[in-house]
């Protein structure tokens, strides 16, 4: 292939391809390979060990979905913890929310918060935000000795492989469900639906092992292999939001206003996912 064009092939022999202007940035950090280069279609790009991260075009689909359910489902979201996110768009979508007290961003690799910094203003541009604690630490280790802290928490990790595949275990989301307050929700990311099937359904193995409710919920994300991304909804006391009218309009309004996808109606209608999503997650 042309040395412009960046492509990402999953195991099944299919992927995406998207043509570079030039490259911006490459480290390798003592995690992963952090690289960022520039394209026509999709403005900067991010991605690590070669896999697709975010983009400056179309990151919003990522963002708005893994941040305005859980928020807008949970009554009052005061203190939040993010696993991952080094890019910074979750905490950006989060400080939309005037409830939000605190919330600490817990990231393994400080090179990825920099790198964005640096060629993602717009999507790191609440990081430096008196309200957020940025940690650069591995949040396994974080997480342990946490108890009853935080209303929601957010998994924005990578696939599981690498610095990301320790977030993908029972004993790992036990210790995420002891660090959230009654009450509390936890949305992981989980994964293509089509393009890594298999494992989405392992990560709802495990999540239906520690939550009482679990739901997949589901939108586009054009520049992930499949086109289509997952997030899992759980929650031991909070219903699964079928019916947008049970969550708070006037909040719901203000948020949506800010918004490029999410929007009431939207809110409910994710959680209509295909047969084969469900059978992933109920397998």
């Amino acid at each position: 292939m042309s040395e412009n064009l960046y492509h990402e092939i999953t195991p099944e022999g299919f992927g995406i391809a998207i043509e570079k202007d030039k490259d911006l940035y490459t480290k390798q950090s003592p995690f992963q390979k952090v690289d960022v280069f520039s394209s026509r279609a999709f403005g900067n790009v991010l991605t690590l060990d070669g896999l697709m991260m975010v983009t400056e075009r179309d990151e919003f689909f990522y963002h708005e979905m893994i941040t305005h359910i859980p928020m807008l489902t949970h009554k009052d979201p005061k203190n939040i913890l993010v696993i991952g996110g080094g890019d910074g768009g979750t905490v950006r979508e989060l400080l939309k929310h005037d409830s939000v007290v605190h919330i600490d961003m817990v990231e393994i690799d400080g090179e990825v918060i920099e790198a964005s910094k640096k060629y993602f203003p717009t999507v790191s541009s609440e990081l430096d935000n008196p309200k957020v604690s940025v940690l650069v630490m591995d949040a396994i280790e974080f997480i342990k000795d946490k108890t009853d802290l935080y209303d929601v928490v957010l998994i924005d990790s990578t696939d599981p492989i690498g610095p990301g595949e320790g977030l993908f275990n029972e004993g790992f989301y036990n210790n995420v469900k002891k660090a959230s307050k009654k009450g509390g929700i936890v949305v992981p990311q989980t994964e293509g639906p089509f393009a890594q099937s298999e494992n989405m359904q392992k990560t709802y193995r495990l999540l239906r092992k520690v939550f009482k409710n679990v739901a997949p919920y589901c939108s586009v994300m054009p520049t992930y292999p499949g086109g289509y991304w997952s997030w899992g909804f759980c929650s031991d006391e909070v219903d699964i939001p079928l019916d947008y009218r049970t969550i708070d309009e006037k909040r719901a309004l203000k948020i949506e206003k800010t918004c490029k996808i999410y929007n009431r109606k939207l809110h409910s209608a994710v959680f209509c996912v295909p047969n084969f999503v469900y059978e992933l997650a109920n397998g």
